[in-house]
C-alpha cells in the first residue's frame, strides 16, 4: 500500500513537471527555427522572468498546500482556509508584473541585458508573458491543492493538456498565422489558463475541504505557508537567478552567441530539473501525511524511494548527455552555427555533471519541507539556488573563462551536498541523544 501511495503521487507529478518543461523546449525549438540564434538569445534573456513567476507561485501555492496537508492530517479545521488565502496573495504579488508588462516591457528587457536588436525582437514577447503573470502564479496553487487533496492524476492531466496545447499553438501561431515570437508568448500565456480550468473542475468536487471567503485571508497564514514553500521557491528561482547571472557573465565573455549556447543548455537542463522537482514535490503530500500521523517507518521508506529515483534520473541524464551532446545541441542549432556548436557541446557535458548531486539536494530539500523542517530546507535551497552558484560562477569565470561558467553549477551542487550531509549527521546525533535522555 505504501509503495502504491508513493507511486500514485510521485509519478503523475513527475510527468506533469516534464510536460511543463516540454513546452519550454518546444518554444525554444520553434523560436530557433523562426528567428535563429537571436531568437534563442531573446528567449534566454526572458527566462529569468518565468523563473521569478514560477518561484513565487511555487512558494505560495506549494507552501499553502503543504500547510493544508499537515493541518488536515492533524484534524485541524484551519487547513480549510489555506486555498483561498493562497489564491488571494498569489493575485496580489502578480500585480507588479502585470503593470510592467503593460507599460514598460522594453525596459525590462534592457534590464536583463538585451541590446537594441534583441529588444526589438523580444519586446512583444516580454509584454505578453508579463501580462499573463497572474495565471502563471495562481496555477501553482490550483495544481498543488489538487495534488494534495488526493487527485494527482488531475494535476498531471491539467499540466499535460496545457503543455500539449502550448506546443500545438506555438506552431499554429508562429508559422501558419505568422505571428513570430508574439505567437510563442501568446501560446505560453494561454496554457496556464487551461491548466487552472481543469484543476478548478477537480476542486469543485472537494467542496467540504475548503472555505471560500475573504475571512480566510491572513498575512500570518501566508508567512506560515511561505516558510514551508521556500525550498520550492528556491528550486524554481535558482534557474532564474542562474540564468540571469550566467547571461551577464557570458555576454561579457562571448556575446550573444555565448548566451544562445547557454539557452540551449539551460532549456535542456530544464527537463531534468523538472523531473527532479517532480519527485521532490510529489513526495511531499505523502511524507507530510505520514509525518502528521507519526508513522516513522513509512516516512523513511518514502524518503529512500524519492532519493533513489532522483539519483537515477540525474545519472541517466548525465550519461545521455555525455554520449550524445552534439545531437542534443544540433536540435536547437537550426542555423548550423559553428560558433554555437563550439561553445554549447562541451558546455552541456560539463554542466550536467552537477545533476547527480542536484538530485540528492532537491530530494533532501523537499523532504525537510514536507516534515516541517523549513530551516534546513531553506539553507539547502538557498545554497544551491543562489549563494554557491553565484560565487562559483563569478570566481570560476574569471579563472577559466566560459568553461568556468559551466563548471560552477556542478561545484555549487557538490558544496550543497556536503551541507545536506552535515544536516543529516547532526539530525541523527540529535535523535540519538533524545533517545538516551528518554
Amino acid at each position: 500500500m505504501k509503495e502504491k501511495n508513493f507511486a500514485r503521487f510521485v509519478l503523475p507529478n513527475v510527468l506533469a513537471m516534464v510536460g511543463t518543461s516540454c513546452y519550454v523546449i518546444a518554444d525554444t525549438y520553434f523560436i530557433s527555427v523562426a528567428e535563429g540564434s537571436d531568437g534563442i538569445t531573446a528567449l534566454n534573456l526572458v527566462l529569468p522572468v518565468y523563473g521569478i513567476l514560477f518561484a513565487l507561485g511555487a512558494m505560495i501555492g506549494t507552501g499553502s498546500a503543504t500547510r493544508f496537508a499537515l493541518q488536515s492530517a492533524a484534524g485541524n479545521a484551519e487547513g480549510k482556509d489555506y486555498f483561498f488565502n493562497s489564491v488571494f496573495w498569489s493575485l496580489c504579488v502578480s500585480l507588479p508584473f502585470l503593470i510592467a508588462g503593460i507599460f514598460f516591457p522594453d525596459k525590462v528587457l534592457k534590464l536583463l541585458g538585451a541590446d537594441e536588436n534583441i529588444v526589438i525582437l523580444g519586446k512583444d514577447y516580454t509584454r505578453i508573458v508579463l501580462c499573463f503573470a497572474p495565471f502563471f502564479i495562481v496555477n501553482y496553487t490550483f495544481t498543488a491543492f489538487v495534488r494534495n487533496t488526493g487527485s494527482p492524476k488531475t494535476a498531471m492531466l491539467a499540466t499535460v493538456v496545457s503543455g500539449l496545447f502550448n506546443i500545438a499553438a506555438d506552431y499554429v501561431f508562429m508559422f501558419p498565422l505568422k505571428m513570430g515570437m508574439t505567437g510563442a508568448a501568446l501560446a505560453t500565456g494561454i496554457s496556464p489558463v487551461i491548466s487552472i480550468a481543469i484543476c478548478a473542475s477537480g476542486l469543485l468536487k472537494k467542496k467540504g475541504l475548503f472555505r471560500i471567503s475573504f475571512k480566510c485571508v491572513s498575512f500570518r497564514r501566508l508567512l506560515k505557508s511561505c516558510y514551508l514553500g521556500v525550498s520550492a521557491f528556491v528550486g524554481e528561482i535558482s534557474v532564474s537567478l542562474t540564468t540571469l547571472i550566467f547571461n551577464f557573465i557570458l555576454l561579457g565573455l562571448g556575446g550573444n552567441s555565448a548566451v544562445a549556447a547557454y539557452g540551449v543548455i539551460a532549456n535542456t537542463a530544464l527537463v531534468v530539473t523538472a523531473m527532479l522537482n517532480g519527485v521532490s514535490q510529489g513526495m511531499q503530500p505523502v511524507a507530510s501525511g505520514y509525518f502528521g500521523k507519526g508513522e516513522t517507518s513509512a516516512l523513511k521508506s518514502v524518503y529512500k524511494k524519492a532519493l533513489v529515483l532522483s539519483v537515477a534520473v540525474g545519472a541517466i541524464a548525465l550519461i545521455t548527455v555525455l554520449a550524445a551532446a552534439g545531437a542534443v545541441v544540433s536540435v536547437f542549432n537550426t542555423e548550423g552555427s559553428a560558433e554555437l556548436e563550439k561553445i554549447a557541446t562541451p558546455g552541456i557535458r560539463l554542466y550536467f555533471i552537477g545533476f547527480v548531486f542536484a538530485a540528492v539536494n532537491l530530494a533532501n530539500a523537499g523532504f525537510y519541507s514536507a516534515t516541517g523542517r523549513g530551516a534546513e530546507a531553506s539553507v539547502i535551497s538557498v545554497s544551491r539556488g543562489f549563494v554557491c552558484i553565484s560565487l562559483f560562477a563569478l570566481v570560476f569565470s574569471s579563472l577559466f573563462g566560459i568553461t568556468g561558467v559551466w563548471l560552477s553549477f556542478a561545484a555549487s551542487e557538490i558544496l550543497t551536498f556536503a551541507i545536506g550531509l552535515a544536516f543529516s549527521l547532526l539530525h541523527k546525533k540529535y535523535i540519538l541523544k533524545k533517545k538516551v535522555a528518554e
